[in-house]
């Protein structure tokens, strides 16, 4: 799966979990919290969504601040 198919892919999830978020600008410093308004209960219904959408395991407590990490992980377990 390319990188760009992984940014369309959690866009979609992000309109769905928090419809008011500006998806426009998205790239990999974009920050969950400060610019896309997750909290922390969004940021776990995000990675769920992940989880069955990308067939990927969230191991252990990842810190995600920006999308770029949530790609690259991404990227990387599949």
């Amino acid at each position: 799966m390319e990188r760009t198919d992984i940014y369309n892919k959690l866009k979609e999830i992000l309109v769905k979990i928090k419809p008011s978020a500006d998806l426009t600008a998205i790239g990999d410093n974009t920050q969950l919290v400060r610019d896309l308004g997750l909290d922390s209960l969004t940021i776990l219904l995000m990675a769920l969504a992940m989880e069955k959408d990308f067939g990927v395991r969230f191991e252990g407590n990842p810190q995600f601040t920006t999308v770029g990490q949530v790609v690259d992980y991404v990227e990387k377990a599949l």
